[in-house]
């Protein structure tokens, strides 16, 4: 066998197989698109799903079956089968967010386990190879999910957050307001210093890599920076 070139040599750790040489790397204007699409996945449908879902709770949950439906549509096509794959993948996170902000938004300790409700359907496709572009979306957005949690956790503002699922119009930015007091501390401050760089960290790293499900990915990781700040932001003006 020929040796490898240097260039091989330094190609990123995830993508070092037997195989990998069989697989062309996609161009790097489908990378930004399927970083910029995962990017949109996470952070636009918070806004859009958020009202949906406490006005008519089961016509978000029945939606998951039309995103389900049009991504295996387009996965048929080889034209558009990128975007049925992430779609897919967006379908699961559409699916938990359903559940949980429909019918047990009151109560923060239920949060992660149903965003990870994705799990049964992703896992044993990952095992497979199959899919991946999807799948990997699903994994940073719940990663992604995972990190904000234990935010709110580090700094006791699952209290606020039970208020704030309960309280009405009147008396939301009162709520806001006290848990932005328990924010603006040095353990507040560096708490979100120290997760925000673990998202960057997280987010970029797998963008080093020409394969197309790292960077649907990382796009699902650092929405979440741009959630929480679009959140923060409300929570300041409220």
């Amino acid at each position: 066998m020929a040796a490898l070139s240097a260039t091989e040599l330094r190609q990123h750790p995830l993508e070092r197989s037997p195989g990998y040489l069989l697989e062309p790397s996609p161009a790097h204007a489908t990378r930004l698109a399927v970083f910029s699409a995962s990017v949109f996945l996470v952070a636009v449908p918070v806004f859009f799903q958020a009202p949906l879902v406490q006005v008519l709770p089961w016509l978000s949950l029945g939606m998951t079956i039309l995103w389900v439906g049009v991504g295996r549509s387009l996965l048929d096509k080889p034209a558009s089968k990128i975007w049925g794959d992430l779609l897919i993948g967006f379908a699961w996170t559409w699916l938990a967010g359903s559940v949980y902000w429909g019918w047990l938004r009151w109560e923060p300790v239920y949060h992660l386990p149903v965003e990870a409700l994705g799990l049964p359907f992703v896992l044993p496709g990952l095992s497979k190879a199959k899919h991946k572009i999807g799948h990997w979306f699903y994994l940073g957005s719940l990663l992604g999910t995972a990190i904000t949690d234990l935010y709110f956790y580090m700094l006791d503002l699952i209290p606020y957050w039970r208020q704030l699922m309960q309280a009405d119009v009147s008396t939301a930015g009162g709520i806001l307001q006290a848990a932005l007091h328990q924010i603006y501390t040095p353990l507040g401050g560096g708490a979100a210093l120290l997760l925000v760089g673990l998202l960057v960290v997280l987010g970029f790293m797998p963008l080093r890599s020409p394969q197309l499900h790292w960077w649907s990915f990382g796009g699902a990781v650092l929405s979440a920076i741009l959630v929480d700040g679009l959140f923060w932001l409300a929570a300041t003006l409220a």
